[in-house]
């Protein structure tokens, strides 16, 4: 499969946080899917990706976008990186207790394709940013 091809499925699959309809998950990533930047109580393969995208926590981020994005693709690997920005609805963040707001953070996401489906994902945020941001911190 080519890597322009994993950057359309890569675009489906942003679009999914914060979407009601999440029926295209099943088709773009593997059941068996590693997603390493879950929560370690969450379940395993793409059960766990579906029960965070249905969650209250990904509600908040629903106006969650790329403000800057880089995408490097070679074989079955594809990095995003830039920058994320939204608009926090206040709230409880990683435990913290974070004030509405405005923010914006470097974001990095890496990608690894089996069969044209996401097998594994890893992701690196700025939180500690976000929460200085809105004043958490």
């Amino acid at each position: 499969m080519s890597t322009q091809r994993h950057k359309e499925i890569l675009e489906r699959f942003d679009a999914l946080l914060g979407a009601e309809d999440l029926r295209d998950l099943d088709e773009l990533c593997t059941l068996d899917m590693v997603n390493h930047a879950l929560a370690p109580d969450r379940p395993q393969g793409v059960a766990g990706t579906r029960e965070f995208l249905e969650s209250d926590g990904r509600r908040k981020f629903q106006e969650h976008r790329w403000d800057e994005l880089i995408v490097v693709a070679e074989g079955p690997y594809v990095v995003q990186f830039g920058r994320r920005g939204g608009d926090w609805p206040g709230g409880s963040f990683l435990g913290i207790e974070a004030p509405a707001g405005p923010y914006s953070r470097d974001f990095m996401a890496a990608y690894r394709f089996a069969d044209g489906r996401i097998a594994e994902r890893w992701a690196i945020r700025d939180d500690l940013g976000m929460l200085r941001q809105l004043g958490a911190l």
